[in-house]
């Protein structure tokens, strides 16, 4: 099934008759390619309009998430609350412009609605709210919590004998949090194989360099040393993500961790490795500038 123009990649299911239709998981891969420049657009036109966002650490976790979307996870845009749904649990908040960006292209909200960014009323607040959001499935702000939030998602689905996947998204920044690591060693004990970490590990923070902020390295043998199943890929390679994934449906006894290296700001020059664009929105001439270098 062919992604439509207007982003519109629902298809029908024969998951019931009273039930919203299930979304396609069959994009190909120039399509998710061309969905991937698509939200970059997205998100720089959002930022830009707003005045304010992280526009550097969205642009980084771009694949990650289109991967996702577009070809992993079972989801239902017309049924968010669909009880088999796969759970996609931000936990780096700020990058809510590349989750909105999403989850309007899937049909969870109109693609316009994305104008409304950051403005009083707009249902697309600064760090995602879940009780306002279709598609949301975690209130985000203070970093570090979303790995607990999601090992608690995840128990239930296990105790509630569901065949669901939980998959969350963590900055590698968001990694100087203790509360991060008290989960992973949670995560290991209570082996929580129904469950993925994913690290955007674009190298920065928002006060710089990690390598100068706080040094995570050996940052896979950290995870290894919790009890993770670890595999590290080029973040911004969709088969790559997509066969990580894949890898870790197979791991049983211990959650997976994929380590994903990506570029903070990618797909725009003066915003790649440019740590100032972590929480700067681009402004009018800097947005006629991206969107070229995105056409």
């Amino acid at each position: 099934m062919s992604l439509s123009k207007s982003g519109d990649a629902l298809s029908k299911t024969s998951a019931g008759t009273n039930q919203a239709e299930a979304f396609s998981l069959s994009a190909s891969m120039m399509e998710m390619e061309a969905m991937a420049k698509k939200l970059r657009r997205h998100i720089i036109t959002m930022t830009g309009k707003a005045g304010s966002g992280h526009p550097g650490g969205s642009l980084s976790a771009v694949e990650i998430v289109t991967a996702l979307y577009f070809k992993l996870l079972r989801h239902k845009p017309l049924d968010p609350k669909w009880s088999d749904r796969d759970r996609f649990i931000l936990s780096k908040g700020h990058a809510a412009p590349l989750l909105y960006a999403t989850l309007a292209e899937c049909g969870y909200f109109p693609v316009d609605e994305l104008t409304t960014l950051r403005q009083l009323d707009s249902r697309l607040q600064g760090h995602t709210d879940r009780t306002v959001t279709p598609g949301v499935e975690m209130s985000a702000g203070a970093l570090g919590q979303g790995l607990s939030f999601a090992i608690g998602v995840a128990l239930a689905g296990r105790l509630n004998l569901q065949s669901y996947r939980v998959y969350v998204l963590l900055g590698d920044g968001e990694c100087d949090e203790g509360q991060v690591w008290e989960a992973a060693m949670a995560a290991a004990h209570f082996k929580v194989d129904n469950l993925v970490a994913i690290v955007d590990n674009n190298r920065q923070q928002i006060d710089g360099w990690n390598r100068d902020v706080m040094n995570l390295d050996p940052f896979n043998k950290k995870w290894q040393a919790f009890g993770w199943h670890v595999i590290e890929v080029d973040g911004h390679d969709l088969a790559q993500l997509i066969d990580a994934s894949d890898q870790a449906k197979l791991i049983k006894g211990q959650p997976t961790v994929i380590i994903a290296h990506t570029i903070k700001g990618k797909g725009v020059s003066f915003m790649e490795n440019n740590p100032d664009f972590h929480g700067k929105a681009p402004d009018a001439k800097q947005v006629e500038i991206a969107l070229r270098e995105l056409d």
